[in-house]
């Protein structure tokens, strides 16, 4: 392979403000930029050519990639499994590491590229002593998107740049693409899952795809049935609007029993623990044995808090003993693990 040149980079970008403003600072910074859109559908004729149209206001070359048959098998085969089994799962969690940056890595070695970049907002930081590369939280705390990217391994992370990481908010995003003209600049969000439109909602778009959910029982803790729920991909932990049933108290989704077919219901409290499991797990650097007996700071989902845990842990399986009660630790969700800022790896929630 021929030296892969560093005054190079490959960016995914999507056609959105993130990206696109991410694409004028590396240019800013003397990089020659190159865009890389992955269509996920294969029919995305809109998001292609907001790409193109940002592309081309940049003045940088984009290429476009089909992904959609790996796509479906991979990351929507997965989304559609984890709901029918009572799980629930996050997709962009799956796809970084298996499609969206091993596809940036590949065709930036096409392309004699050696970094990468993409718009989300965290940051990189190389160990001194090991010479490892860790994911860490972006200085936007509220937009911080450290917890999406913990099963990203080293060949990713050493050639990886976020620069969106120092911005302190969304709104300086914006303002840096206005003053640059960007067509994009006031163009809102992206939707919450990329393959599924927010107007229909994830339990309706399975539905539509075919797939069956039976009806079942709602019960209690000690097993009383209570009502009837509408099928299990219906629901998540936590989960309080929209049950259909009067205990004459609030109702939450405590548990979901896929193998007999029940929604358990309960109360707030019920939902809080101090212990939390994961299997599946990956570090970006360290072998995790060495986190055996120590604590570290750990979320349950992207918007948790990081609280102290003490980890144990086997070749299978990491148990988090958290310093203070988690709400709602879903399974199919991760539990990502922080060495103060850095990333250090993480697990699918048992």
């Amino acid at each position: 392979m021929e030296t892969l040149k560093k005054n190079k980079v490959l960016l995914g970008l999507s056609g959105g403000v993130d990206s696109t403003t991410a694409a004028l600072l590396l240019k800013e910074k003397g990089l020659e930029v190159t865009g890389y859109y992955f269509d996920v559908l294969g029919n995305n004729d809109i998001g292609k050519k907001e790409a193109q149209n940002v592309a081309k206001q940049l003045g940088i070359e984009l290429i476009v990639e089909d992904v959609s048959d790996i796509f479906k098998e991979k990351i929507i085969g997965n989304f559609i499994d984890e709901y029918l089994s009572g799980r629930t799962p996050n997709p962009c969690v799956i796809c970084n590491p298996m499609i969206k940056f091993k596809k940036l890595i590949e065709w930036a070695d096409k392309l004699g590229i050696y970094y990468i970049a993409t718009g989300h907002y965290c940051r990189i930081i190389a160990d001194g002593k090991s010479g490892n590369f860790y994911v860490t939280k972006a200085a936007n705390a509220k937009k911080d998107q450290s917890y999406m990217l913990y099963r990203l391994g080293q060949d990713v992370l050493r050639r990886l740049i976020f620069p969106l990481g120092e911005l302190i908010d969304k709104d300086q995003t914006r303002d840096i693409a206005r003053k640059n003209n960007l067509i994009n600049a006031d163009k809102k969000d992206s939707q919450e899952i990329c393959f599924i439109d927010d107007s229909i909602g994830y339990a309706d778009y399975i539905k539509a795809l075919g797939y069956k959910s039976r009806p079942g029982d709602f019960v209690t803790n000690d097993g009383k049935v209570v009502g009837k729920h509408q099928g299990i991909v219906n629901y998540t932990i936590g989960q309080r609007k929209g049950l259909g049933v009067a205990l004459g108290k609030p109702a939450f989704v405590t548990k979901i029993d896929c193998k007999n077919n029940r929604i358990v219901l309960g109360d707030n409290s019920d939902l809080f623990t101090t212990v939390v499991e994961c299997s599946d797990y990956t570090f970006a650097a360290d072998d995790a044995h060495l986190y055996d007996g120590k604590v570290v700071m750990a979320k349950v989902r992207y918007s948790a808090k990081p609280t102290e845990a003490k980890l144990k842990v086997d070749d299978k399986k990491i148990t988090a003993t958290f310093a203070e009660a988690q709400r709602a630790a879903t399974p199919g969700q991760s539990i990502v693990f922080y060495d103060g800022e850095k990333v250090i790896g993480g697990g699918f929630i048992d």
